[in-house]
């Protein structure tokens, strides 16, 4: 019986996938080449020709995260409503972070690190946020600083998807929860001549 292989696509996405739920659901310091190559049925010498290391892995997990959030915040369009795109892109970060949950934990819980005040590079899920934020400061719709604004809603979105990734919200109340909090969370950026437009009604989902 042949060795089996040890650089082809099928282990690389099965070691991938691994790490991936080892990094969620376990602490860092467990996460040895050894137990990642039994874990993906391959040996640890896959580890290192595929991805240099334990370290490249887990890279490639955290790039795969960014990707993937950054692909589903880009989708969503742009309207002439900036409250509204801004609404869509936190729906579309909830989304992603519910159908993606481990990758989700990881690029939040560790892997990862936000840095508010760092540089924003073109493919950084942030950036389409802090676009929307741009239109809705130039079209004096929010009144502030961009960052402090794109913070404000990242730990409202982060908190309440961080909650309901861990039942800490019922599927019910998570969904009933949501709109409101953004909307108040928008609310409380916007000029006081758009604040009292919006003081009975939320923007449009």
């Amino acid at each position: 019986m042949g060795r089996p292989r040890t650089n082809d696509e099928t282990v690389k996405e099965r070691l991938v996938a691994c790490a991936t739920e080892m990094l969620a659901t376990r602490p860092r310091e467990s996460l040895t080449v050894r137990a990642l190559a039994t874990a993906a049925g391959t040996s640890t010498t896959a580890v290192y020709s595929l991805f240099g290391g334990k370290d490249g892995l887990i890279g490639e997990v955290r790039n795969r995260a960014v990707a993937g959030l950054f692909q589903d915040v880009s989708a969503v369009p742009i309207s002439e409503d900036p409250l509204a795109d801004l609404y869509a892109l936190a729906a579309a970060y909830r989304r992603w972070g519910r159908d993606h949950s481990h990758l989700y934990t990881v690029l939040f819980g560790g892997v990862q690190a936000f840095d508010p005040s760092g540089a924003v590079g073109t493919s950084d899920p942030i950036q389409p946020l802090l676009a929307a934020i741009d239109r809705a400061l130039t079209e004096s719709v929010l009144a502030g600083e961009a960052t402090l604004i794109a913070l404000s809603l990242w730990v409202t979105l982060h908190g309440l998807v961080t909650l309901e990734l861990a039942g800490a919200l019922d599927a019910g109340t998570a969904e009933a929860t949501f709109g409101p909090t953004i909307h108040a969370t928008l609310r409380g950026w916007t000029t006081p001549d758009v604040f009292r437009t919006l003081r009975h009604t939320d923007p449009a989902p």
